[in-house]
């Protein structure tokens, strides 16, 4: 009999808990003269062969076609247009477009072979699978060597928090343990203090596993990242090794992709399985269904109660940021941020808590938080000409835009003016219930566009409307974002609270598919600057 067996360590060049169970096993088959073949993303050839062969995954030779002996994979790719001389092309069916379709192409730049779920004919050599998908996240992290098992990986979902949190994990890391940390998330990646743009919050699965690969070559022993829900159920982040996985809150966004608050939530649960440790916020409701699979025990933070693993208690909330008292089985520490708002404060709790799971002490996470930063484009302070304020704010969900206006109402001495739209091919339903709480929280609202893709900016603005007429305050809508932004400044009010709303740390807008540069911190600038010369 024959056997073939995967995995990623053997002893005695890595001799982990699956190395040596597989070991185990491979010498009890040898000793019932069973001939096994044990195949490893990257053999370094010390491995004890005593009883079975090890081979690297890319001297396998068990593809159909015209495979032949010498096959070898250089590169993983699934976009036909990036297709190199050697490389796997794994056809991906998508939304818009099928990969199936591109093989061909594919194959006239030099594949070396086709992970497909459709048989082929011809004489190009496939492997055929039933989700191509799973096996491009596979396939990728084998060819790379499984880099996530190289470094602590912390995966933190949830609609809202994602990108602040993993930015304050990352420099409580960096102080207390002077590691250096990658970042994967929304406004960019990072290899410890090098930055990169990024296209998506969570990475296609290839991209995302030559981006560990890069990070552990440069020395990283963490990486932190925000986990999208859409990227769960693309299997983005298959075969990842989570250290930590984190779950701050779910409130309506997606449901587009999701159809219900319920497939929402089953999308975000899929991380916990995949992770060693876990913690939640046990304020949300959603809690108890998101980590019912999650391992056990989970990590709890609160703000309301003192029977979750970590409390605030003593909240002070000023417009300098949040001041409270962190309660961990009868240890109290007092905690001081710079970021303003009560969701701050979950912020807070979120990193500490993914900070105790990974060995840090309570107090050394709180005296690292003090001199944090928060990310870009949240409640981001604009310089203006006089006496009102501009703030910035990526909020473009109910819960978010409750969240932020609540926080500035706060601090508004006089009127607190909010500026929004909502984005174009995305999830509808939200639309008039972020216009009803901005009419309601804010003084004065300005309705205009965010990023309308493919839909017709008048015709998001109208469904935004009903919620916004069904509140209190006096509204305008004016189509154009930059010239909305311009009808604020001109027509504050001394004392007022400018919030525009949506953006953040976008420096574009995307109309069609066309992606055009569009930054407001340049357009408030540019605009105050062509004020003063008329004065």
């Amino acid at each position: 009999m024959r056997v073939l067996m995967f995995g990623w360590e053997f002893p005695p060049h890595i001799a982990g808990g699956l190395g040596t169970a597989c070991y185990g096993m491979t010498r009890g088959l040898a000793r019932n003269d069973v001939n096994v073949t044990f195949v490893m993303p990257r053999a370094t050839g010390d491995e004890d062969q005593n009883y079975v062969r090890v081979v690297n995954a890319s001297d396998v030779e068990t593809l159909f076609g015209a495979a032949s002996g010498d096959t070898e994979i250089t590169g993983v790719c699934y976009d036909s247009r990036r297709v190199k001389s050697g490389d796997l092309f794994v056809a991906v069916r998508g939304y818009e477009s099928d990969g199936h379709k591109y093989i061909p192409m594919a194959v006239e730049k030099g594949c070396a072979a086709v992970l497909c779920e459709e048989a082929l004919a011809g004489n190009v050599p496939y492997v055929q699978t039933d989700d191509s998908r799973l096996g491009l996240a596979l396939a990728a992290r084998n060819f790379y060597g499984d880099p996530s098992r190289e470094m602590k990986v912390i995966g933190i979902t949830g609609t809202n928090g994602k990108t602040t949190t993993t930015i304050l994990i990352k420099q409580i890391l960096e102080k207390t343990l002077g590691a250096k940390v990658g970042l994967i998330g929304s406004i960019s990646n990072m290899i410890g203090d090098e930055e990169f743009h990024a296209e998506h919050t969570t990475p296609e699965s290839c991209d995302l596993q030559a981006l560990f690969r890069q990070m552990a070559d440069a020395g990283c022993t963490h990486c932190v990242m925000e986990v999208s829900s859409h990227s769960l159920v693309l299997r983005r982040v298959a075969g990842v090794h989570f250290a930590v996985g984190l779950f701050t809150n779910l409130t309506q966004d997606h449901l587009d992709f999701h159809n219900t608050m319920e497939e929402y939530a089953k999308a975000k649960a899929m991380l916990f399985p995949m992770c060693e440790k876990t913690a939640a916020n046990a304020d949300d409701p959603w809690t108890e269904t998101v980590m019912k699979d999650a391992p056990q025990p989970v990590y709890t933070f609160s703000a309301k109660s003192d029977s979750a693993s970590l409390t605030a208690r003593d909240i002070r909330l000023a417009p300098s940021g949040v001041r409270f008292c962190a309660l961990e089985e009868g240890e109290l520490v007092r905690v001081k941020t710079n970021l303003p708002g009560q969701f701050s404060v979950y912020n807070a709790l979120a990193a500490i808590s993914c900070a105790r799971l990974l060995g840090v002490s309570l107090a050394d996470a709180a005296a690292a938080l003090e001199t944090a930063h928060g990310a870009k484009g949240r409640v981001e302070p604009v310089p203006t000409d006089g006496d009102y304020s501009i703030f910035i704010d990526y909020a473009v969900t109910p819960d978010a835009i409750e969240n932020v206006l609540t926080t500035l109402r706060g601090i508004a001495p006089k009127r607190l003016v909010m500026l929004f739209g909502a984005g174009g091919d995305r999830d509808r339903k939200k639309r008039p219930i972020m216009g009803k709480l901005s009419a309601d929280i804010a003084d004065f609202v300005i309705v205009t566009s965010d990023n309308p893709r493919t839909e017709d900016p008048m015709s998001i603005i109208e469904e935004i409307l009903p919620g916004v007429r069904a509140g209190k305050a006096p509204y305008k809508v004016i189509c154009d974002r930059p010239e909305a932004i311009r009808w604020a400044i001109d027509h504050h009010e001394p004392g007022d609270v400018i919030l525009l709303c949506g953006k953040g740390h976008e420096d574009y807008q995307i109309i069609g598919h066309e992606k055009i540069h569009m930054d407001e911190r340049e357009i408030v600038a540019d605009y105050l600057a062509e004020r003063a010369k008329r004065t």
